[in-house]
C-alpha cells in the first residue's frame, strides 16, 4: 500500500512539472513573435543574464533599439502630382457637363425636326387646297392671297430648315453624348488607378476634349459644321497621334528581327502571325468598310442636296403662280401650277426630313470615322519598330475583334489578305459585322 501511494505521488509530481513546462513554453515563444511583428529580430544578451551563462534561452532577448521608425516612409503624393490629379478631375467634370448639354440639345433638335416637318407640310398642303378652290369661289382674291402667303411662308421655312437640317444636328449630338461619356469614364478610370497621374495623362485628356469640341460644336450659328460639304470625309473626333522621331518602315525584318522571333517567339504579345492578321484587317478596312460608307455617304449627300433645293423652289414657284389665279386666261393654269407646286414641295420635304436624310448622312460619316480611327490605331502599332513599345498584341487583338463584332479566332482568316499577291478587287467580305 505504501508503494502504491509513493508511485501515485511521483506520478502527480511529474504531471505538474510537465504542465508547468507547457505553461512556460508559450511565454518564451510569444515574446519573440510579438517583438518580431513589431519590427525587429536582433537579439542580444541581457546584462542580468550574462553572469549566468550565454547558453541558456533566458539569456537572449530582442534588442529593438536599432529600429529607426523614420526609415518606414509612408508614400505621399507630391504637390505637382496632386495638381495633375486636380486637372484630371476638372476634365472629368467638364466632360460630364458637355455630355449633359449635348444630350439636352440633341433632344431639342430632334423635336425641331418633327415640329418643322409637320408645320411645313401643313402650310404647303393647306395652300394647295386654297389654290384649287380659288377659281370657283366667290372670294377668289382672299383665297389666292392666302394661298400665296402660305406657300411663300413654306418656301422660306423650308429653305431655313434645309440649311440646318435638325435630324443631322440631332444625330451629331447623340454621337457626341456617347463620346463625351466615354471620355469621362476613361478619365475616372485613370484617377482610380494606383499609378500616379502624370502630365502626359492630362495632355492626352485635353487633346481629346479639344478634338471632340471641334468635331461636334455646340453653337448653331456661328461655328456650325458644313452640312453639305464638297468632299465627304470621315468624322474625326480623336486627336492626331504625334509622329515619333524614329519610325522605321513596317516589315517583318525590323519587327521580328531575331531568329527566335521569326520562329514564333512572343514579344509583348506580338507574333509574326498576329502582324499578318493586323495587316490583313487593315487592308480590308481600307478597301471595303470605310470605302463603302464614304461611297454611300456621297450618294445620300447628293440626294439630300437635290431635295434641299427642290422643296423651297417648288414652294416658291407655287407662291408666284398663286398670284395669277383668277386673272383671265392665265388663271386656269396658275391654279393648277400652284396646286401641283405645293403638293410636290410637301412631298420633297417629307422625303428629306421625314426620311431624315441628314441623319443618315451624319451616321455614315460617323461609321466611316469609326473605321478610320481603328485603322490609325493598327497603323500606329505596326509602324512602331520596337514591339516592346507597342500596345500588348493580345489586348489589341481582343479590342479589334470586339469592335468588328468578331471572335479572335475569326480574325485569323485575314492573314491571307496581307499577301501582296492578293488584290484589293478580290476582297469580297467586310471586316466589320456590327455595321
Amino acid at each position: 500500500m505504501a508503494a502504491v501511494q509513493a508511485h501515485h505521488r511521483l506520478f502527480l509530481a511529474s504531471t505538474c512539472a510537465g504542465q508547468q513546462r507547457r505553461r512556460l513554453r508559450p511565454s518564451r515563444i510569444a515574446a519573440p513573435c510579438r517583438a518580431a511583428v513589431s519590427g525587429g529580430v536582433r537579439t542580444a544578451q541581457s546584462p542580468s543574464s550574462s553572469s549566468s551563462g550565454s547558453g541558456s534561452p533566458s539569456s537572449l532577448r530582442l534588442n529593438l533599439d536599432w529600429v529607426d521608425p523614420r526609415i518606414v516612409a509612408v508614400p505621399t503624393s507630391s504637390p505637382g502630382a496632386q495638381v495633375e490629379v486636380e486637372k484630371l478631375r476638372a476634365i472629368a467634370e467638364a466632360a460630364a457637363d458637355r455630355a449633359e448639354m449635348h444630350d439636352i440639345i440633341g433632344r431639342q433638335r430632334d423635336n425641331w425636326n418633327h415640329l418643322l416637318l409637320h408645320s411645313n407640310n401643313s402650310l404647303a398642303l393647306a395652300a394647295s387646297v386654297m389654290a384649287a378652290l380659288a377659281p370657283a369661289a366667290p372670294t377668289v382674291v382672299a383665297l389666292k392671297a392666302s394661298a400665296g402667303v402660305l406657300l411663300a411662308s413654306a418656301a422660306v421655312t423650308m429653305a431655313a430648315v434645309n440649311k440646318i437640317p435638325p435630324s443631322q444636328l440631332a444625330e451629331g449630338q447623340r454621337n457626341a453624348t456617347r463620346l463625351w461619356r466615354q471620355l469621362e469614364r476613361d478619365v475616372r478610370v485613370t484617377l482610380a488607378l494606383a499609378a500616379p497621374v502624370t502630365r502626359a495623362d492630362v495632355h492626352d485628356a485635353m487633346d481629346r476634349v479639344l478634338a471632340l469640341d471641334a468635331a461636334y460644336p455646340l453653337p448653331l450659328l456661328p461655328g456650325m459644321l458644313d452640312k453639305f460639304p464638297k468632299t465627304v470625309e470621315p468624322t474625326r473626333w480623336w486627336p492626331k497621334k504625334k509622329q515619333q522621331q524614329q519610325r522605321a518602315p513596317v516589315n517583318k525584318s525590323n519587327s521580328f528581327g531575331s531568329s527566335s522571333r521569326r520562329r514564333g517567339a512572343r514579344g509583348n504579345g506580338w507574333t509574326p502571325e498576329l502582324e499578318e492578321e493586323m495587316r490583313g484587317i487593315l487592308r480590308v478596312i481600307k478597301a471595303k468598310d470605310e470605302h463603302e460608307y464614304i461611297t454611300v455617304g456621297k450618294m445620300v449627300l447628293g440626294l439630300n442636296k437635290g431635295l434641299a433645293v427642290a422643296g423651297p423652289a417648288l414652294a416658291g414657284t407655287a407662291a408666284v403662280a398663286a398670284a395669277f389665279i383668277g386673272s383671265g386666261e392665265a388663271g386656269a393654269w396658275a391654279s393648277g401650277a400652284a396646286v401641283l407646286g405645293g403638293a410636290l414641295a410637301a412631298a420633297a420635304n417629307t422625303v428629306e426630313h421625314g426620311g431624315q436624310l441628314g441623319m443618315v448622312f451624319e451616321l455614315l460619316r460617323n461609321c466611316a470615322g469609326f473605321y478610320r480611327k481603328m485603322q490609325e490605331e493598327i497603323e500606329a502599332n505596326l509602324g512602331e519598330a520596337d514591339v516592346e513599345r507597342r500596345e500588348d498584341g493580345e489586348v489589341l487583338e481582343t479590342k479589334v475583334a470586339l469592335q468588328l463584332g468578331r471572335s479572335t479566332s475569326e480574325l485569323k482568316q485575314f492573314r491571307r489578305l496581307a499577301s501582296p499577291s492578293f488584290k484589293d478587287d478580290d476582297v469580297k467580305d467586310f471586316a466589320g459585322k456590327l455595321f
